[in-house]
């Protein structure tokens, strides 16, 4: 079974240009933790995720701490999530963005979202345009539907 027979094929995306708030308010509304950023080419340029929201709201070094307590400073807290109502998608997207092609196995899509530790990949033609979003539950199903799990 390929990735295309699996993917959404309606795709919610956001431009680097769009607000952060907003872009925050769909993720709530549509109830998923991430939107592919899509530029004015039609290019995928990032990913708009709730970590990465988390990841702006939070000190740099929080992932440092690991497991040691981390005790948080709610004036400085409120600052950051303060500077997301004025923030735009572009300063908290992540760049580099795992893709997978249309013609993609299903191992080899769940292969990538292991070695990634990612949720969702977004899914490209040929000439590199976004044409769907595959999530971790549409590889369950696909396998599911392919060897009667």
């Amino acid at each position: 079974m390929k990735v295309s027979e699996i993917m959404s094929k309606d795709v919610v995306s956001v431009k680097p240009d769009d607000n952060a708030k907003e872009a925050l308010a769909l993720l709530s509304k549509m109830q998923i933790s991430g939107l592919p950023v899509i530029n004015e080419q039609n290019k995928l340029v990032g990913m708009f995720t709730e970590k990465e929201v988390l990841a702006a709201i939070l000190p740099s070094y929080v992932e440092r701490v690991g497991r040691f307590m981390y005790r948080e400073n709610p004036k400085a807290i409120r600052h950051k999530i303060s500077q997301l109502i004025n923030a735009k998608v572009k300063d908290i997207m992540r760049r580099e963005v795992a893709t997978i092609a249309e013609d993609a196995t299903l191992c080899e899509v769940a292969r990538v979202m292991l070695i990634q530790k990612i949720r969702r990949l977004p899914v490209l033609n040929k000439e590199k345009k976004v044409i769907g979003i595959v999530a971790r539950e549409d590889v369950i199903k696909g396998f599911s539907k392919e060897y009667g799990l």
